[in-house]
């Protein structure tokens, strides 16, 4: 979160970054209330100042034997101003704290302005499979046994999937193929709470912004965590790292939760939206001179996820207007699902720059012993719901079968194709 001293040094630029990002921050409100803020903490001076020539002047007068009433009692009504202004001096902080919650990150300048028509293609790999004659990934998986929606609906509601037999392997196949790519590409594998506190959610920006799409648990500051971003992220809360410390480069595997909130017709259709699902997650701790390069790299980690199961894709630079509240600059990894006959995002890769590090107290100990913040970066490495939605519609064959890609198969135990389970 920026500070009013950040706010009234870069009030131009957080100017622009909230219309680019068609953000609704009240950044006249909060100098208007910084402005009023200073002007009382004016007067207290003034008024605590004539408060200390009275005290003297009573001291004096009580030693000369002088009647001093008048004095005192002009000092307490003083000294009741002076609290007036105090608690208004505190109201206004807190007024001015909530509303600098709702102000968003700046966007990097190689961000394209404009909303999500404006996203820039910087790359495609592969060769998309047209569409024609294809089932899509629901068919497939009930006639292969893999996906019963129906079930996960009669045990938590619509938006819940149960996975069975191949099905269940190859979500965990798949979540073990990409925890080992990501470790053998330096990320130290992480285990973290599936539950976690409101502060951790405001230190990576989806609170307050995103509390409609959480799932909160009564009588408790606790919520299912969206993403493993969040625990993360807030491994080295208020920490002081060192520079020989940086970088810093974790992968997780989690459970994530999502209300997704207003999501509705074909964005719900099957696993292309659902309200929990699994996900690998990196993010990379870095000094700020270091962070481009590390998003480039992130971006590219997560691509050789895509590379190694040989599906087609497209890299996407987000315009400004399609940035969350918290990135400076994101890329979108797109796959296409030609039963689907569309492409789906399966990964957002984020500079955050210092903006959850401000939030959050992180900071590193600079080679020229200055502290600074550092720079966070997080990517999907990948989530499972729509890469599993890609390689059914993309593997798939005349036959009603799946194959299964090459890298993929010591997974499965060397199986190569899934096929229709044996009635019992």
């Amino acid at each position: 979160m920026y500070d009013l001293k950040f706010v009234r040094a870069n009030e131009a630029r957080l100017r622009e970054a909230i219309a680019r990002k068609g953000d609704q921050a009240d950044l006249d409100r909060i100098l208007e209330l910084d402005r009023q803020r200073r002007e009382i903490l004016v007067e207290v001076e003034a008024l605590k100042a004539k408060r200390n020539r009275h005290s003297q002047e009573i001291g004096r007068g009580k030693s000369a034997g002088q009647d001093v009433s008048e004095a005192i009692t002009a000092t307490r009504e003083l000294g009741d101003r002076i609290q007036v202004h105090d608690e208004r001096v505190r109201a206004i902080d807190a007024e001015i704290a909530e509303r600098l919650q709702w102000v968003p990150n700046i966007p990097h300048p190689s961000v394209p302005s404009g909303d999500a028509g404006a996203n820039q293609v910087v790359r495609a790999w592969g060769e998309p499979r047209p569409p024609v004659g294809l089932r899509d990934h629901l068919t497939l998986g009930c006639e292969l046994g893999l996906l019963d929606l129906p079930a996960g609906s009669r045990l938590s509601g619509s938006g819940f999937a149960v996975f069975s037999g191949m099905g269940a392997r190859l979500q965990r196949a798949l979540i073990d193929f990409m925890i080992d790519r990501h470790v053998a590409n330096g990320y130290r594998e992480m285990r973290v709470p599936y539950i976690t506190r409101g502060e951790t959610l405001f230190g990576c920006g989806q609170l307050p912004k995103l509390r409609e799409d959480m799932y909160a648990i009564a009588e408790e500051d606790l919520f299912l965590i969206p993403t493993a971003e969040v625990p993360l992220t807030n491994l080295f809360r208020e920490v002081e790292l060192q520079e020989a410390d940086l970088p810093i480069l974790m992968v997780a595997y989690s459970p994530c939760f999502r209300r997704e909130a207003g999501a509705y017709g074909k964005e719900t259709h099957g696993l292309i939206r659902v309200h929990q699902f699994d996900k690998v997650e990196m993010v990379r701790l870095v000094t700020p001179a270091s962070s481009y390069e590390a998003l480039e790299q992130l971006t590219a980690d997560a691509e050789g996820v895509l590379q190694a199961l040989e599906l087609p894709y497209r890299v996407l630079l987000l315009a400004s207007g399609d940035l969350s509240f918290a990135s400076a600059k994101c890329y979108d990894l797109e796959l296409w699902a030609p039963g689907e006959g569309r492409w789906l995002e399966v990964s957002s890769c984020s500079n955050f720059e210092d903006f959850q590090a401000r939030r959050i107290g992180l900071r590193y100990r600079a080679s020229d012993g200055k502290l600074r913040h550092l720079h966070t970066l997080n990517g999907s490495g990948v989530a499972l719901p729509r890469l599993t939605v890609a390689l059914l519609e993309h593997y798939q064959t005349p036959a009603g079968t799946v194959q299964v890609p090459a890298a993929l198969r010591p997974y499965l135990g060397g199986l190569t194709e899934i096929t229709p389970p044996r009635p019992v």
